[in-house]
């Protein structure tokens, strides 16, 4: 029958092993939220009906908060990486310490934006919420920027790993180049995702003027990176 056909299709299955995940579904609603940011600013700077620029920019607002929601009591466990980080034996020096610094940023970055949720959904108001959030877009940039680094600094040893691959003609060192070319490819990904990341926490903090445009694709283009990844893993 069609019905089984459907139900018992292996696309189906993927597709709820992937709404089964919390990142699955938040990297959905954050590709929605920074889209719709983006959505807002082009109907705005395009004179589009009021009615409009209010309804992706009520999209970005709410998929926002329930995002937050998703993330109270998530500093946990980036505290717990960065233990865990600290701990590891046999890690590179310079990784081992970006790794802590990027786990450190993300528990306190959370840690902070928890601290502001019931002000930004209107439940309780107090003053020190601005500046809460500020700080909590300090250590989201700084986790960011930790991790920059350490993808360029990867990048840079898998670089002179895959020179040393290619100067021998081996079997063996043929099948270890394209395992680097794709620890590589990974890892562009990923640095590709951070600098876009980074544009929200630095137009937040107002270090550099980018327009909510801007940032919405940015963000939008992370986000689905994120997604990406989130599916390939549940594949």
């Amino acid at each position: 029958m069609v019905a089984d056909a459907f139900a018992y299709h292996p696309a189906v299955a993927h597709y709820n092993r992937f709404v089964a995940t919390t990142v699955g579904r938040d990297k959905t609603l954050r590709t929605v939220q920074y889209f719709s940011r983006f959505l807002a600013w082009y109907t705005y700077r395009t004179n589009s009906p009021a009615s409009t620029v209010a309804l992706f920019d009520g999209v970005k607002k709410n998929f926002g908060s329930v995002r937050k929601a998703m993330r109270l009591g998530k500093f946990v466990e980036h505290f717990k990486a960065a233990a865990v980080a600290a701990d590891a034996k046999g890690m590179d020096p310079v990784l081992k310490f970006l790794a802590v610094g990027r786990q450190l940023g993300y528990a306190f970055y959370m840690s902070f934006d928890a601290m502001t949720y019931f002000d930004s959904v209107g439940v309780r108001k107090f003053d020190g919420a601005a500046r809460l959030q500020r700080e909590a877009y300090r250590a989201w940039l700084a986790g960011l920027l930790c991790n920059v680094i350490a993808g360029v600094y990867t990048l840079y040893n898998l670089q002179m790993a895959a020179k040393k691959s290619k100067d021998s003609q081996d079997a063996e060192k043929a099948v270890e180049l394209k395992k680097l070319e794709k620890e590589r490819s990974a890892t562009h990904l990923q640095l590709i995702s951070d600098l876009c990341d980074c544009t929200v926490p630095s137009s937040g903090l107002g270090a550099i003027n980018f327009d909510d445009g801007f940032v919405g694709l940015a963000g939008t283009v992370s986000s689905m990176i994120g997604l990406y990844a989130a599916w390939a893993k549940t594949a």
